[in-house]
């Protein structure tokens, strides 16, 4: 038998782990809201001239999930207009408004306990969907 009739590697990546970026993304800020929940942080943020908001929840998993769907639309996009270089464009937006969330991280009044968690909340999400969206072997 020859090596031809061995099955081809396929170097797509599948819808079904496409899904799981987002579904990935939003459990692990789920899981991390949690851990901090638990953990007795006080999850209440001020903003200068605002009223304080307590990030519950409910918030965590609108824009955790907005975000991982819109970061997925993007990536298509891109796969559908930019050719081989859509992967190497989406790193660099992901990594670009990655960067930009921490902004208003900054810029807001929130015990330690809560700033270190949302933080890692930024960052779960882009990890989550450059572990599963981009194909592979490009």
């Amino acid at each position: 038998m020859s090596s031809a009739a061995a099955h081809p590697v396929n170097t797509a990546t599948s819808p079904r782990r496409r899904a799981l970026g987002p579904l990935a993304a939003v459990a692990a800020c789920v899981a991390i809201w949690l851990v901090g929940a638990l953990g007795g942080v006080d999850y209440a943020v001020r903003s200068p001239g605002q009223p304080e908001v307590v990030v519950n929840l409910v918030p965590v998993v609108v824009v955790s999930l907005g975000s991982a769907l819109l970061g997925w639309a993007a990536l298509a996009v891109l796969e559908r207009f930019a050719g081989r270089r859509a992967t190497t464009i989406w790193l660099g937006l992901v990594v670009a408004v990655t960067l930009l969330s921490f902004v208003p991280l900054f810029q807001v009044d929130a015990t330690g306990g809560a700033k270190i968690a949302l933080g890692l909340m930024h960052l779960a999400v882009p990890t989550a969907l450059v572990a599963l969206l981009p194909k592979r072997g490009h």
